[in-house]
């Protein structure tokens, strides 16, 4: 394999041999410049695979390099050195496309975690035109399905997102797939040999959160009866996907900032501050602009975690993708449960094209499951569907309207609960006998089957 090259680019004559010396002992071929235009002729002539730069030149700044590089070069990560404590400088590089930042003084430990991990980067994305060393194209095996034009624009944004280590905010309403979108940008980055590590901050309780995410030592407080891992370690070398971003109390949003400014994270209970190598995502479906506004978000985190902001279309624009959607749900469903082929009817599909779906590809994916279990011959049905007001674009002839009306499932369904009490209820009286038990609730064996599967009864008898 060829030597892999970076260019220090820096008028500091001690800071470029400072940073030449540890990449030469990494094993790389290195050149430098002392100004823009020395490192824009470089950059021509020496090809780097990675450019570290400083922020300050004599004739210009470091983002003249981001920005040559981002226009040249795409494929060729570049890292840029601020002043110690200038996040604006940072933040401002990354929204320039910049790879990631070190801040001075220089810490060598950091410097060669981001110089390898920004190689490993440009080994995957070898060209401008975005064609991996395998030959397929970086965007190839994206999870996020759909053949709409706004989803074809957030694949292509995921790929790009992908090579870089800005933080990014995902944007889009409740069931959108927020998370699915933040797991595909880590698969997809040279993180994802590291884990991905996602956490509803509205679901842990504000006297936890501390020790959820930065960990704690034996004895720090009542409870603690060994060192405990938070979070951020377990993200080490990987991503932490922050969701509902927008629960964090104002106490955590501060300890939060120092942790992603300082990359570094102090457990409960500690003496010391440990590194931590980390790429922030997060997410939520509330305003979190007007948030800030409202005092209830912190302005800074705010411009620190919103580098980049990413939306995420809801499924109500997403064009044809419905039944290509309800198409991949069937066969997952029929597997999960190992149920025979489950197909939706022409009136069906034209039912799902209609209806609105506030509740996005999540309830998309709740009322097929439904209807899976309510459909005959395996044929999904409107009526199975069990839309609320469906729109009346949808036709149907008047004995299919009579059909649906008179279906006993059509009606709004009980809860969870009360539906598996009335199953356990049935088994109970029929002792365990699957075939009376069904003809009691008035439903197949097959969708009693699925139900006793789902609400995991079987070792209630």
């Amino acid at each position: 394999m060829a030597q892999q090259k970076v260019l220090v680019i820096d008028d500091e004559p001690d800071i470029r041999e400072l940073l030449e010396i540890t990449l030469l002992r990494m094993g790389l071929d290195t050149a430098t410049a002392g100004s823009v235009k020395e490192g824009l002729l470089a950059i021509q002539s020496f090809k780097p695979d990675l450019c570290l730069t400083d922020m300050k030149l004599p004739d210009g700044t470091g983002l003249d390099i981001v920005r040559y590089i981002q226009r040249e070069y795409a494929h060729v990560p570049v890292a840029v050195i601020t002043a110690f404590g200038s996040m604006e400088s940072a933040v401002e590089a990354l929204k320039a496309g910049a790879y990631d930042f070190v801040s001075k003084p220089v810490d060598l430990s950091k410097l060669r975690d981001l110089v390898q991990t920004a190689l490993t980067l440009s080994g995957q994305v070898s060209s401008p035109t975005g064609q991996s060393a395998s030959g397929g194209s970086s965007s190839e095996g994206n999870s996020i399905i759909g053949q709409s034009d706004a989803i074809k624009r957030l694949n292509a944004t995921i790929a790009k997102l992908a090579r870089s280590q800005a933080p990014v905010f995902i944007h889009g309403e409740s069931g959108s797939g927020k998370e699915l979108v933040a797991n595909e940008i880590h698969k997809l980055s040279p993180r994802a040999t590291g884990a991905f590590v996602p956490v509803n901050c509205g679901a842990i309780p504000e006297n936890l959160m501390e020790s959820e995410f930065f960990g704690h030592k034996k004895g720090s407080f009542t409870g603690a009866v060994e060192d405990k891992k938070g979070l951020f370690q377990a993200a080490h070398r990987g991503t932490l996907f922050l969701d509902e971003v927008a629960d964090l109390p104002l106490g955590m949003q501060v300890k939060l900032l120092r942790a992603i400014q300082e990359k570094a994270i102090k457990p409960v209970g500690g003496t010391e501050e440990l590194p931590v190598d980390i790429r922030i995502l997060s997410a939520t479906h509330k305003d979190l602009e007007k948030a800030v506004e409202d005092g209830g978000f912190r302005q800074d985190l705010y411009y620190r975690l919103n580098v980049i902001k990413l939306d995420v279309p809801p499924l109500h624009a997403r064009g044809g993708d419905i039944q290509l959607l309800a198409n991949f749900f069937l066969k997952l469903i029929a597997k999960r449960w190992e149920l025979p082929e489950i197909f939706l009817s022409a009136e069906a599909m034209e039912a799902l094209n209609a209806y609105p779906f506030p509740g996005n590809v999540r309830e998309l994916e709740n009322i097929l499951e439904r209807a899976s279990t309510l459909c005959e011959d395996n044929m999904i049905q409107p009526f199975d569907l069990q839309l609320p007001n469906v729109s009346p674009v949808v036709k149907t002839t008047e004995a299919m309207q009579a059909k649906i009306s008179a279906h006993p499932d059509w009606q709004a369904q009980p809860s969870v609960d009360d539906e598996k009490n009335q199953i356990l209820d049935a088994l109970e009286q029929t002792r365990w006998n699957r075939t009376a038990a069904a003809k009691q609730l008035g439903m197949t064996f097959r969708q009693l089957r699925y139900r006793i599967k789902k609400y995991d009864l079987d070792d209630a008898g």
